[in-house]
């Protein structure tokens, strides 16, 4: 029994060693997964615009894609504060192959030939007046290819200028003011990024004058700025979890080993 003791007890720093890897491993799975599933979930309802003169009285309009993009660069500073810049483009660069294979696949849908009955089933609206569920659903996700090429190009330049801009903030600052490293990065990040993917996506590829492309920008940027101010609170509630779960030790450990990351 006495041996069996000391056996455990020697073993006992390579046991939590274990646990803490385990952890983490686990927490950048999680954290990663919610990026992947809303970054994809955003360029897929991104082809719809709506307007939000209901709600404020003026006539302006927003993707719905960016409702949930603020996830993303929330979840994107978290990352960032953890597993450093290489942890972002890590998970960035595997997103943006999932999100070209989605819509790969998506695209290859629209040229199935429709079934007859369900062009039947589906020929009349509530109000009784025809359409064409086919033509509907290849013009709505036939749509998204011209978005894919523009998210794509402002997802890679906007996710290097996040990462990038929050570690040169975090050194900066001697890693003080989260609020300021993430809010920093974001507005500078989206600022790009929202001009950017509409750019491509709605003028080189589709329809829209530049003048609607600025103004559905200059409005998604102010949505996307005002979301980060909102969402500055949440950062903090991830730190108490994260550090409740980790261990503040070994919290304390890795954000060192993010901010020494020598790729910034």
């Amino acid at each position: 029994m006495l041996r069996q003791a000391q056996h455990d007890s020697l073993n006992l720093p390579s046991l939590l060693l274990k646990t803490f890897e385990h952890k983490k491993t686990q927490l950048y799975l999680v954290l990663s997964g919610i990026f992947i599933v809303n970054a994809l979930l955003a360029e897929i309802i991104g082809v719809k615009i709506f307007s939000l003169e209901p709600l404020i009285g003026r006539p302006d309009n927003l993707t719905a894609g960016v409702l949930i993009w603020p996830v993303v660069f929330v979840t994107t500073d978290i990352i960032n504060e953890y597993f450093g810049k290489e942890g972002v483009l890590r998970v960035s660069y595997l997103t943006a192959g999932l999100i070209l294979f989605a819509f790969l696949i998506i695209y290859a849908t629209t040229k199935l030939p429709p079934a007859a009955f369900w062009l039947e089933v589906n020929g009349k609206d509530p109000l009784g007046q025809p359409i064409n569920i086919d033509f509907a659903y290849q013009m709505i996700f036939r749509q998204g290819m011209g978005i894919i090429a523009g998210s794509l190009t402002a997802f890679a330049i906007g996710q290097v200028l996040d990462a990038t801009v929050f570690q040169l903030l975090r050194r900066a600052t001697k890693g003080r003011y989260i609020w300021l490293r993430a809010t920093g990065s974001t507005l500078v990040s989206q600022l790009v990024d929202s001009f950017v993917v509409l750019y491509v996506a709605f003028y080189l590829f589709g329809n829209w004058s530049f003048d609607q492309v600025l103004s559905v920008a200059n409005t998604n940027y102010w949505y996307k700025f005002a979301a980060a101010i909102v969402l500055t609170p949440v950062l903090y509630l991830a730190h108490f979890l994260i550090d409740r779960y980790l261990g503040k030790e070994e919290t304390a450990e890795l954000q060192q080993e993010a901010a020494a990351d020598v790729s910034v």
